[in-house]
């Protein structure tokens, strides 16, 4: 860095109007703080009328938590004479940094730090402050050395014997240590006397898209009445508006008083009134979305709403392992997590990215070697010992509401990562055990001995589809049909289906009738107690054709994803079964919401945390709201029936509309006899 003689006059220019710009806004922003929201509405209500500047307008924020100024007054002793107007103006040769050393150096914050806090325990005299010390005067009121009671001890004048003395000191040692601290302050008197360090914490910049400088804001701890003392976080935001409103009635650069058309901002601390919850490639698309048309689906409407999600992150991330904190942080690598834990085959492959699945050629589903081996857990394990404990000798004597209760009765340690994929057979055992009884109690599901259960759009669930074995060992008293239905299944396991019984803890499988001794192609199969049976339809749940189920369920549905939805919801709606869904965030559940009004008329019930989700936080690549697996469940609400007054209708299809009574009523006889010409005509062609 030179202040070379071409660029002297335009240095001084620029120094000139900086600090003069900064004198009178310093000024101004005292007198408006005095004079409160009065003279706030007035310069507001100046700033309304003044014309849009077409340039986008930036205000930085650029902290500053190590580097400190140190100010001294020259090479002598006392009130120097400075640098001189002769050095400044040209007659002499250019100056250069290092020409400026004994009046502006700068020091580590960071490093003085460590000495003030042995000097206070030893002196009892320093008072801490926010990175910097303040010059305290000894008892002859005689400013103290500097390397003593100032950081730049560490960068300028590093003195380690003292320092080492002073450690080793104690309280024996503080006559000596005092001594050498005069004869220290004395020899340094003698080169010069530096003033106590500024901490500029924070500066604030106002600039246009071309780079002028608008206005100009020095956050300033470490001197006692500097202006801006003990800013912090809470003080950030007051100071950048009043530095805009400075900016906009008196620019610092060229031009007249202008307000911004576009304004952004470089720090995420100024967002504190908006959501934080929407990540933008750039300026461009985050006014695009601000100003969205209709206003429904624009940010300025979604943002109160999107904060208020946010705010449930502390209570989704609420789960009682042992790896809570690890796997519910914004930065969570599940790669890593898998990798450091063994859990590189089987079921966990369908969790990673990285982890190669099965080779080209294989079956999606390996039934044979799963029903030959009677091991309904043999996808669960990882590299090492079992993950899964046996299965207890007694059914559970009361219903589980917690990842924690039922990770004690079934003997898993809270280290265990099994959550991950439990949570759909236990989403499935809350809502038959919790949800359903409150909602519809009508239908005294816990009295069933079996249950017919559609599982509808259904793709990954039925990637991990032993997993809902666990229902057996939740339910050993139910026979439960599970029917995968969606457009995503692989088209070979359509119309398949297969029935596993547990005897006692083992499991044992009863081929279908007619069929491979493995799989079924479609023959129903009486089921018994303690039966699951797994059935495959490979298409849209519209399309499918069959009894109607006692419960429908679907795992992160994402109803406004997906068009097949807009037929699937009506025909849910004729059915009028008990239908849960979940969704990985509460953003979603609302899009359904929305999606459900639209193609039936009706709604969803209010969404509430799933207490059986899964731990892992996912990563969306637009936003930083909490995702989970199955976080949050609805159930829907039907359209009324006609003439049911707005209540609840029962479960059950909707009754045909009445057909219209003819206006010319025909005798009975007479109708009889043309019925009978009608099909003889019909033979006759």
């Amino acid at each position: 860095m030179e202040f070379v003689s071409g660029y002297r006059d335009e240095f001084l220019d620029f120094a000139a109007l900086l600090f003069g710009w900064f004198r009178k806004f310093v000024a101004e922003r005292g007198t408006v703080g005095n004079s409160h929201e009065g003279r706030w509405r007035q310069l507001e209500a100046q700033i309304r009328r003044l014309p849009q500047d077409p340039a986008l307008w930036v205000l930085h924020v650029l902290p500053n938590r190590s580097v400190g100024i140190s100010l001294g007054q020259g090479a002598e002793p006392g009130p120097g004479a400075g640098l001189g107007a002769a050095r400044l103006l040209g007659d002499e040769p250019p100056l250069h940094l290092r020409d400026l050393s004994p009046y502006v150096s700068f020091v580590s914050l960071e490093d003085g730090e460590e000495g003030e806090e042995d000097e206070e325990d030893e002196e009892e005299t320093g008072e801490e402050n926010a990175g910097t010390k303040k010059v305290k005067p000894q008892e002859g009121g005689e400013p103290a050395a500097p390397s003593k009671e100032s950081p730049q001890k560490a960068k300028l004048r590093t003195k380690e014997p003292e320092a080492s003395k002073k450690k080793a000191g104690g309280e024996d040692g503080c006559g000596e240590d005092r001594g050498e601290a005069e004869r220290g302050a004395e020899k340094r008197k003698e080169r010069r006397t530096e003033a106590a360090p500024l901490h500029l914490s924070c500066l604030l910049l106002v600039t246009d898209e071309h780079g002028t400088i608008l206005g100009i804001d020095l956050l300033m701890n470490g001197v006692q009445g500097s202006v801006g003392q003990g800013s912090g976080t809470e003080t950030l935001a007051p100071r950048a508006y009043a530095l805009l409103c400075h900016s906009m009635i008196c620019p610092m650069g060229s031009g007249d008083p202008r307000k911004p058309r576009q304004l952004t901002v470089g720090d995420a601390q100024l967002h504190g009134p908006q959501c934080s919850a929407v990540l933008y490639c750039g300026e461009a698309c985050l006014q695009t979305d601000l100003h969205r048309c209709p206003d429904d689906v624009s940010h300025r409407f979604w943002c109160p709403r999107l904060a208020a999600f946010m705010e449930r992150s502390g209570e989704l991330a609420t789960l009682p392992f042992t790896y809570t904190k690890e796997v519910t942080s914004e930065t969570f690598n599940k790669e890593a997590f898998l990798a450091s834990r063994g859990l590189t085959r089987g079921y966990w492959t369908q969790l990673s990215m990285l982890i190669p699945g099965p080779g080209t050629g294989t079956p999606r589903h390996p039934w044979d070697n799963l029903l030959l081996s009677g091991d309904p857990y043999q996808f669960l394990q990882g590299d090492g010992s079992a993950l899964m404990p046996p299965v207890p000798l007694d059914p559970p004597r009361s219903l589980f509401g917690s990842w924690q209760d039922y990770y004690l009765w079934r003997g898993l340690s809270l280290d265990s990562p099994m959550a991950v994929l439990l949570t759909y057979p236990l989403t499935v055992y809350y809502v038959i055990t919790h949800l359903v009884p409150q909602s519809f109690p009508e239908l005294n599901i816990q009295n069933k001995q079996s249950l017919k259960i559609h599982v509808v759009e259904a793709g990954k669930e039925f990637d991990l589809v032993m997993v809902f074995w666990e229902l057996l060992v939740l339910l050993p008293h139910v026979a439960l049909e599970l029917q995968f239905v969606g457009d995503n299944l692989p088209p070979e396991s359509d119309q398949q289906h297969f029935t596993m019984q547990r005897d006692g803890p083992e499991l044992s499988v009863r081929p279908g009738s007619g069929v491979s001794a493995r799989l079924s192609s479609g023959t129903k199969e009486k089921g018994g107690r303690r039966d699951l049976q797994i059935r495959v339809s490979a298409r849209p749940y519209h399309l499918l054709q069959g009894p109607k189920p006692d419960l429908v369920i679907g795992f992160n549905s994402g109803f406004g994803l997906k068009d097949t939805w807009l037929s699937s919801l009506p025909r849910l709606q004729s059915l009028r079964v008990p239908a849960f869904f979940t969704e990985s965030s509460e953003y979603g559940c609302v899009m359904d919401d929305q999606t459900m009004a639209v193609a039936t008329g009706g709604g969803t019930s209010s969404p509430q945390p799933n207490p059986f989700r899964s731990p892992f936080r996912l990563r969306a690549a637009d936003n930083c709201m909490p995702w989970y697996c199955n976080a949050f469940i609805f159930h829907l609400i039907y359209k009324p029936v006609q003439g049911n007054n707005g209540g609840r209708p029962a479960p059950g299809p909707a009754p045909p509309p009445p057909t219209p009574p003819d206006p010319t009523p025909t005798p009975a006889r007479r109708r009889r006899a043309e019925k009978k010409a009608a099909r003889g005509a019909r033979r006759r062609r």
